[in-house]
C-alpha cells in the first residue's frame, strides 16, 4: 500500500464552506469511486499545535493506493480523473502531491 498526501491552501476568495461543500458533494464521491484508491479522507488544518504563526497549509489529503504505478498510468491520465483534478486546482493553492511511507 502506497500513500500520498496533498497539502495545500485555498485560493483567494474561496471559502471553506464553500469549498467544504465541494469535496463532499463532488470530490468524495468521484475519487473515492476510483478502483486503486482504496482511502481517501480530507483533513481540515485547524491551527498549530506547538508555536506561532499560521499553518503553512488548510488542508491535508490522504490517500491510501494500493497500486501506484496502475493508478499513475491509467488512472492519473483518464479523463475522469483529469476532470476532478481540474476542479480541485481551481480552488487551491501550489498543492504539493507527496508519496510518503510509514517509517515504523
Amino acid at each position: 500500500m502506497t500513500n500520498v498526501m496533498i497539502t495545500y491552501k485555498l485560493k483567494a476568495g474561496v471559502t471553506r464552506e464553500a469549498f467544504e461543500d465541494w469535496v463532499r458533494s463532488y470530490d468524495y464521491p468521484n475519487i473515492r469511486g476510483i478502483r486503486r484508491v482504496a482511502a481517501f479522507t480530507n483533513h481540515r488544518v485547524e491551527r498549530l499545535l506547538i508555536g506561532e504563526g499560521e499553518p503553512t497549509a488548510d488542508y491535508v489529503e490522504v490517500f491510501d493506493i494500493p497500486d501506484l504505478d496502475g493508478f499513475t498510468a491509467e488512472d492519473l491520465g483518464s479523463d475522469h480523473l483529469q476532470a476532478v483534478m481540474g476542479e480541485f486546482m481551481a480552488r487551491v493553492d501550489n498543492p504539493q502531491f507527496l508519496v510518503v511511507s510509514a517509517v515504523v
